[in-house]
């Protein structure tokens, strides 16, 4: 695309665009973090971090591969311009290191079904797992991964004790998967997936 390119930024350089345009408004864990820039003005940021859910980073491909496992947690552009996103992300991909297993999810609760990813050829392995969240009464304002990081849903219970925890169902995201590296490493990963390849999900234009 004329006038952009898109280079390796610092997580600080990120977070504006994350703690204010992002409708999650929060810093998720960050180990690469690229910008797009067009005419030298940084116009949008596509951030990769380790994934929340170990299980997730065993399941993809079992436990053999699961330190390959990082996932695109951020995507984040400032005026959403034709182009941009797929132009992000597929440039994002190239500069990581290799090989590496990208998980990315669209929300459905924003009205999300993936339309860059599949611009982007991630194939599609359906909807996340149903999880149910603890909520605390009282810290209803936090991310449940702040208060329940690392803490069992029985252990939370334990700690803040069982009047004060309630439960709601987590809203499940579809879960977009990509493989990085050589053709060797590529085949290597789809011998060893472990989810099913579906069809794209109908949808139609969203805003990424």
């Amino acid at each position: 695309m004329e006038n952009y390119q898109v280079e390796q930024i610092t997580s600080k350089d990120t977070y504006p665009f994350l703690l204010e345009i992002h409708y999650a408004r929060r810093i998720p864990s960050i180990s690469f973090a690229f910008g797009l820039f067009r005419n030298d003005e940084l116009v949008g940021v596509c951030t990769f971090g380790t994934s929340a859910s170990s299980t997730l980073a065993k399941g993809v491909c079992g436990p053999d591969w699961q330190k390959s496992v990082i996932e695109l947690n951020r995507l984040c552009l400032k005026n959403n311009l034709k182009n941009e996103a797929s132009f992000l992300v597929g440039s994002s991909l190239r500069l990581l290191p290799k090989p590496k297993i990208v998980v990315s999810y669209a929300d459905t609760t924003q009205n999300h079904e993936g339309i860059v990813y599949q611009a982007t050829n991630f194939f599609y392995t359906g909807l996340s797992a149903k999880f149910r969240d603890p909520k605390v009464k009282g810290l209803e304002h936090q991310h449940h991964a702040t208060y329940a990081k690392g803490l069992s849903n029985k252990q939370v219970v334990e700690k803040y004790g069982s009047e004060n925890v309630y439960f709601i169902d987590r809203p499940r995201k579809h879960r977009y998967i990509i493989f990085i590296g050589s053709r060797t490493d590529k085949k290597e990963l789809e011998k060893a997936l472990r989810y099913k390849k579906q069809p794209y999900p109908n949808t139609a234009k969203e805003t990424q």
